[in-house]
């Protein structure tokens, strides 16, 4: 299926089922927003990385927009739908001051391997764990999927983006779990060395050696 949809270009990666709050203030925007708003229609947000719009974004639907300030200004809430790809770029839309594409929604395989994403959350825990990070998914353990907890493993915005390309749960697993398996020692190693410069200058109680 294709259709056309609006477009938000962001510098973030958004994943489906995901909330963003957004404080709106372009009149580009503030215009997208009413039509869609209005239309009760979704809008796209595709990844900005480097300063160029990617062509794989994700569907947002507006949940509600939670102040409208005196200068037109507003601040929104919205989550993301589904995964999409541009066709084509639409970059002037008659008496519209924002651009929009031609879509299609690629098939998203969800269905991914349990035991594994238990493992993927055992390890995103241990890295918490190192880097003193408090989080809670709100989810039990065996309802969390990738998109779930992919903006908590510390993906690069690039890395973030590679993961969104993936249509295939157990793909998207198993790009985590490397992820994890990668950054878990550097970490950990740069906490001993923090520990190590902690404690230089301090007065040591050391045992002798027996020669």
């Amino acid at each position: 299926m294709t259709n056309f949809i609006p477009l938000f270009p962001l510098a973030i990666v958004l994943y489906p089922g995901e909330e963003l709050n957004l404080h709106i203030f372009e009149p580009r925007y503030k215009q997208l927003i009413l039509d869609s708003k209005q239309s009760k229609k979704p809008f796209g947000i595709p990844s900005v990385i480097n300063e160029k719009i990617n062509e794989v974004g994700t569907l947002m639907e507006l949940i509600e927009i939670t102040k409208i300030y005196e200068n037109g200004e507003m601040d929104i809430k919205t989550r993301g739908v589904k995964v999409f790809r541009m066709l084509e770029l639409v970059k002037e839309i008659p008496d519209r001051l924002y651009s929009g594409a031609v879509v299609n929604y690629p098939e998203n395989i969800e269905n991914g391997k349990p035991t594994l994403m238990l493992k993927v959350i055992a390890t995103l825990r241990q890295l918490h764990s190192i880097l003193k990070v408090n989080k809670s998914f709100h989810k039990a353990d065996d309802d969390l999927r990738s998109y779930d907890v992919a903006h908590h493993a510390g993906l690069s915005l690039a890395e973030g983006y590679e993961l969104l390309q993936l249509m295939n749960e157990l793909q998207r697993q198993e790009y985590l779990r490397q992820h994890l398996l990668k950054v878990l020692p550097v970490v950990t190693e740069m906490e001993i060395l923090k520990e190590r410069i902690q404690l230089n200058g301090h007065f040591k109680n050391l045992s002798g050696f027996d020669l």
